[in-house]
Order: structure tokens, then sequence, then C-alpha cells
């Protein structure tokens, strides 16, 4: 194991800023050769340190909570999309400075909110479903036609109520350039009267446009004709996982290694249920660095995680050489979305933050302590 890994706090995730200009510079291609906005998905990707890279390639935020979009105000400046299956009546007046477009899930969201925001002269929009399956995890699939998330086909063909300005629209999950075409398709059949009324539709996020044989070039001519053919509208992406996709790593270490009915189990001092999640929600199998399938090399160990929750396991894995206590073991494209889920169950320390720079010298961002976890609760 290279010292780089030795030399930082375990557990840790490591961003690659090289990587991330990388893809920053592919999505600003495709903004510039398609005419549309991309802009950043908090929900995916809220390293604020990270934000002055970013800022040189997009100009704003989308955003689902006052905490994401105080923190778009703060940290990244812009303009901000919001939006949020549910605003409270609380809330609400707190998020109108924050925002320059609101999106509503809802008719009876538009009724309760909609006179606030007018008057507060923002720009306002309202989610509907097309009811299309791109996503085949029910879990992020948002276009069941059960789906709370959204206006039905059904209502939206009453028109637009006065006062709204946009359409926004979410139905993928890192797809691919068809899905996107199938997408637009349905915006097209599906909310026809409504397009010629409207100042922007917002195509939502899902567009996994820096993964490795996407389609780029098809992306950018079908973003092209969609704007052809309404050349009115403003429109925009919010990708979540393309932004910083396989930009860094979650280091771990190995803290007991043990034997039961017959297993190798490796303890680590990261947590599948407080650290990626979705490992266990998806569920997915994380990429382990020097790792493969199960039985395929001489020594299978199961990963697993320092919690009390008997399922904290992240997988099997097999290596060519037997792993060691205190031994790194690195996972894989751990910066989208993982960072953003995690907590602090069980007390478990969070990961410490880290950047290589793209002169090369990595620097701890921050590290966490007993205070951080004291601060969560009361």
């Amino acid at each position: 194991m290279s010292s780089e890994f030795e030399s930082l706090p375990s557990p840790c995730y490591l961003l690659e800023a090289a990587n991330l200009r990388q893809n920053l510079q592919l999505i600003d291609r495709v903004q510039k050769a398609s005419g549309c906005h991309i802009i950043l998905a908090l929900k995916g990707f809220a390293m604020w340190s990270a934000f002055p890279m970013v800022r040189e390639y997009l100009s704003g935020c989308s955003a689902s909570s006052y905490n994401e979009a105080r923190l778009a105000k703060t940290h990244f400046g812009g303009h901000v999309h919001l939006y949020a299956p549910a605003y409270s009546e609380t809330e609400f007046p707190e998020l109108l400075p924050l925002a320059e477009r609101i999106s509503f899930n809802s008719l009876s969201q538009w009724q309760r909110f909609g006179d606030q925001a007018l008057a507060a002269e923002k720009s306002c929009g309202l989610r509907v479903n097309p009811t299309i399956n791109e996503v085949a995890t029910d879990l992020y699939n948002p276009c069941d036609n059960q789906s709370r998330l959204g206006i039905s086909v059904e209502q939206a063909a009453a028109g637009v109520p006065p006062g709204i300005e946009g359409l926004h629209v979410h139905a993928l999950c890192e797809s691919d350039s068809n899905a996107t075409f199938r997408l637009i398709q349905a915006v097209e059949e599906k909310f026809a009267h409504w397009l010629p009324k409207l100042k922007w539709c917002n195509l939502g996020g899902g567009h996994l446009m820096t993964r490795k044989g996407y389609d780029v070039a098809a992306l950018i001519e079908m973003l092209k004709g969609f704007r052809q053919r309404h050349p009115h509208l403003d429109i925009v992406l919010e990708p979540g996982s393309a932004i910083a996709w396989d930009t860094g790593p979650l280091v771990a270490t190995v803290l007991d290694l043990i034997e039961r009915g017959g297993v190798a189990i490796a303890l680590l001092d990261v947590s599948a249920t407080a650290h990626m999640p979705d490992v266990l929600e998806m569920p997915y199998r994380a990429e382990v660095r020097h790792g493969a399938e199960a039985g395929s090399r001489p020594y299978t160990y199961r990963l697993t995680g320092p919690t009390c929750l008997a399922g904290d396991i992240i997988g099997d894995y097999a290596f060519d050489q037997p792993l060691q206590l205190g031994e790194r073991v690195i996972f894989e494209d751990m910066i989208h979305y993982t960072m953003v889920k995690t907590t602090q169950f069980n007390g478990v320390p969070h990961p410490a933050i880290a950047i290589r720079h793209e002169q090369g010298n990595i620097e701890i961002i921050k590290q966490f302590s007993y205070h951080d976890y004291e601060r969560r609760l009361s």
C-alpha cells in the first residue's frame, strides 16, 4: 500500500481534484455545445471546499431543503433552483431569500405557497411525473404512477396554472443518453400544451454523462434539438452523480480479523449503514482496489463495519494476499452521494475529508470529533 494512504487519517474520503476538473470540463462542453445550463445538485455532492473549482464551470445549484439552499448561497453563490416534496409554513418564508426559482411538488403546495413566492418575485414551476420507467431500482424510481413526486399527467391536462413559468421533471438515475432521449420525448408528448406557455424547463438529474462509455455527442444533439424546437425555453439539467463521478475513494483500515462459520471476516473502521448506505439500500457492490469476486483469488474475506448492526456487511471480496491488521482497504468512487448520506449511527466516527490537489499534494480538509457527534444530539 502506498505511503500516501498510510499517512491519511482513517477512515477518510479523498477527493482527487484532477478527476473533478476532468468531469467539469466535459460537463461544460455539454452545456456550451447544447446551449443548456447545467447546475450542481447538492443532494449528490455538497463538498463545499471544492466549490471554487466547480464555480469555474457551473453557474448555480439545485437545493431541496433550507440547509442545502443556505449552503449554496453561502459557499457557492450564483442562482439557486429550489425543489422539495413539501414545504412547511415555518420554513417557506426563510427559503424565499435563498432561491431564484422555486418548484412545487403538488397543486396543493402551489395553492398554499404560490402567492408568497410570486410576491417575492420568484420564478415558479411545478414538478410533473412523466410516468416513464427508466430506473430499475424502485427505491430510486420517481415515476411510478403512485409516486408522491410531481403532479400527474391527468392533473397537468387542465393547463398551466396562472403564475407558473417552469416545468420541473426528474425521472432518471445514473442513466444513459437513450434514457434522456425518452425523457424529452415524454415531456414533449405529455406536456406539449404547457411548453409554449413557459419560460424554463428543468430536466432534473440522473444524466450520467461523465461515466465511461456515455454517448456525450448524442446527448448534445438531443439537447440542441429540444432547444431548437422550443427556443423560448431555458433548458436546465442538474446532475448529481455526474459531477463527482469517480473522483475519489473512501480509505478504510482493518481493525480485526476473525473466522465464523467457515467465513473469514475483516472488521473495518468504515460502516455500510453509516458511511456507504447505498450498499444496503440499493443494494450495490462497492468496488475495492485490488479486490475481486469472492473465490476468484486465494484469500476471500467478508468486509464488515464496526457498528452493532448485524447486517453491517459491505460484501465478500477476494485478494491475492491475506489481509493484515492495520492494512488500508480502498473503496473506489465514494465521493458522490456517499459522502452526503453519512450518519454517526452507533457513535462511529465520521470519515475525515481530504483533497489531493492538482499539484499532487494532499490536504486534510476536516476531521471530526466527539463534539460533532454531541452537537447533533441534545
